[in-house]
């Protein structure tokens, strides 16, 4: 499964995760946010920025430097216990994770939150087993400019192994294996400029 790449598709979709992210805008009914339509933004080689810049605490307190994990991809998906589409994808997140242990790696971003412990319980629920950042106000979300803003939830991006923005997908998962797709795709990409 291939998706159309551009440069302005990443900034219109950093645009729309703004305008469609999980938030509490007024008028959402009785959801209190809004929730994307799971739009899926490859990247190419070339039209890569500079790595991400990605630190903080994790629910346990313990500090989270995406630069540790240079060298494999990372995908980092934003989450918050309150939010009913990533309590619905939680359980084939965990799945894609364990899938690729060792060869990506996962990191959370857990947003408008009240505290550590909501957080905590949701990872336990659904047997999270990467860190996950604690961003109450979700300002963690602005070290990815023109891909997701501090509303953009839920929401998943894909590093490369040398910290690029590879792929985003704003809003939730649009179907059973697309993010198991794109995490494949970057990991064969980064197995193959090892062997190159």
């Amino acid at each position: 499964m291939r998706f159309a790449t551009s440069v302005v598709a990443v900034v219109c979709g950093g645009l729309l995760g703004s305008l469609v992210g999980c938030s509490s805008l007024q008028g959402t009914g009785d959801k209190g946010y809004i929730t994307g339509e799971g739009r899926v933004v490859e990247v190419g080689l070339a039209e890569r920025e500079d790595a991400i810049e990605l630190t903080g605490d994790d629910l346990q307190g313990d500090p989270v430097d995406v630069a540790d994990f240079r060298g494999k991809p990372v995908v980092v998906t934003v989450w918050g216990s309150w939010c009913a589409p990533c309590r619905a994808e939680a359980d084939e997140v965990a799945a894609v994770a364990r899938q690729y242990d060792g060869k990506a790696q996962f990191v959370g971003i857990n947003i408008r939150d009240a505290n550590q412990a909501q957080g905590e319980a949701f990872e336990r629920a659904h047997d999270l087993s990467f860190p996950s950042i604690f961003s109450p106000g979700g300002d963690t979300l602005l070290s990815f400019p023109g891909t997701l803003t501090a509303s953009t939830i839920p929401a998943f991006v894909v590093l490369d192994a040398e910290g690029r923005v590879a792929a985003s997908i704003i809003g939730p998962l649009p179907s059973q294996g697309t993010l198991e797709t794109l995490v494949e795709d970057a990991v064969s990409e980064s197995r193959s400029k090892a062997d190159g």
